[in-house]
């Protein structure tokens, strides 16, 4: 990787984190808001599973961008989002360090399947229980995420 091609993706990454910092304080704010009225509960249970799904979409943004300007390319196969996951808690020898850790893929696995779930189905068949359990845990996964995706962008200046 060039010096330029390095700037490119500290300055994409960190893009997106803010991104997904704003988004985490509108899981919040929607969180805390939730009414107890089934119908009006259900509607901001669509509008929480939609920013659940943005989550993991912001993550898999980073880490498609990683992929193509560090790995080589993104994985080409039926489960290439499960793959891309994976090989970014992978330590790439003399490539790159792993970007997250196990533990972190671990957490963002279960926001990758929620996510093709919210894509196939209808808003009103989120599964409240589920949606309530990632949203228990939406606060950590983020957390973790952000730590270590901060840690693999200081390895790209420490490179440039």
């Amino acid at each position: 990787m060039n010096k330029n091609n390095i700037v490119d993706l500290i300055a994409e990454i960190e893009d997106e984190v803010n991104q997904l910092d704003k988004l985490a304080i509108d899981v919040e704010k929607t969180r805390m808001t939730l009414p107890s009225e089934p119908e009006e509960r259900r509607i901001h249970e669509e509008s929480l599973a939609l920013k659940l799904h943005n989550f993991y979409t912001g993550c898999e943004r980073v880490f498609k961008n990683i992929a193509k300007d560090v790995n080589g390319g993104v994985p080409d196969s039926f489960d290439w989002h499960r793959r891309l996951l994976h090989t970014m808690s992978l330590n790439l020898e003399n490539v790159r360090p792993a970007v997250i850790s196990r533990e972190t893929e671990t957490a963002l696995s279960e926001f990758l399947s929620f996510r093709h779930v919210v894509r196939n189905i209808y808003g009103f068949s989120i599964d409240s229980e589920k949606l309530g359990h990632l949203l228990n845990n939406f606060g950590n996964a983020y957390r973790m995420f952000k730590q270590d995706v901060i840690g693999f962008v200081k390895f790209l200046k420490d490179l440039g």
